[in-house]
């Protein structure tokens, strides 16, 4: 079966799924980084619960305070019909690369969800090729539709409370604060301390042979 694909309009906004029962978002967190595994979470939202979580705030996760994004954790996991989330591992996007690594976190969430989807919001350009239904690819999506959005956070603060885990376990590298992107200091304590076995090798091939 081909792949459907619904290129995003300039003029496409959330009006045009007003037909639907359901908006089905989903985004991931993490394909950046260079430690630690790769999150996608997919939310299934009604429009009446996507409006109200648009009037709390809910928007791009990169635009929120850590504080306010627990703040609104809650009000989406009890106003989503439903909500899942997949990840990908670091030996994972080194085998396979890490948009086949990223698709897999997105394909192992939707796989949770016991709504079927009929349409997937997807946020970025990029198609998301193992999936065989209808899908929209929003460039920015995570600052245009809610769904998208409150998927972005949930995947954010997941994440983010396992790179706080991860942190005590490998101590010296700021996973803390730097939740495993390469940051200059990042960067700099690798060169002294060496690669983890959580370290993504395949984005760090320089580093790791200086």
């Amino acid at each position: 079966m081909m792949i459907s694909i619904i290129q995003e309009k300039k003029d496409a906004g959330p009006q045009q799924l007003l037909n639907k029962k359901y908006e089905i978002g989903i985004d991931e967190v993490g394909r950046g980084a260079v430690f630690g595994p790769v999150f996608a979470a997919a939310v299934v939202l009604t429009r009446k619960n996507e409006l109200i979580l648009k009037e709390l705030g809910v928007t791009d996760s990169k635009k929120l305070t850590p504080e306010k994004r627990k703040f609104l954790l809650p009000k989406i996991i009890d106003l989503s019909a439903e909500f899942s989330l997949g990840q990908a591992s670091v030996r994972e996007i080194d085998q396979l690369n890490i948009r086949c690594a990223t698709e897999l976190a997105m394909i192992r969430a939707i796989k949770k969800l016991k709504i079927n989807p009929q349409e997937l919001m997807v946020d970025g350009p990029l198609l998301l090729r193992p999936w065989k239904g209808l899908q929209r690819n929003i460039v920015s999506g995570d600052s245009k539709f809610t769904s998208i959005a409150a998927a972005s956070i949930i995947a954010k603060v997941t994440r983010d409370k396992l790179m706080e885990k991860l942190d005590k376990r490998y101590m010296g590298y700021s996973i803390f604060k730097n939740k495993g992107y390469g940051t200059r200091q990042h960067f700099l304590t690798i060169r002294e301390n060496g690669l983890t076995k959580l370290h993504r090798k395949s984005f760090l091939k320089k580093l790791n042979s200086t």
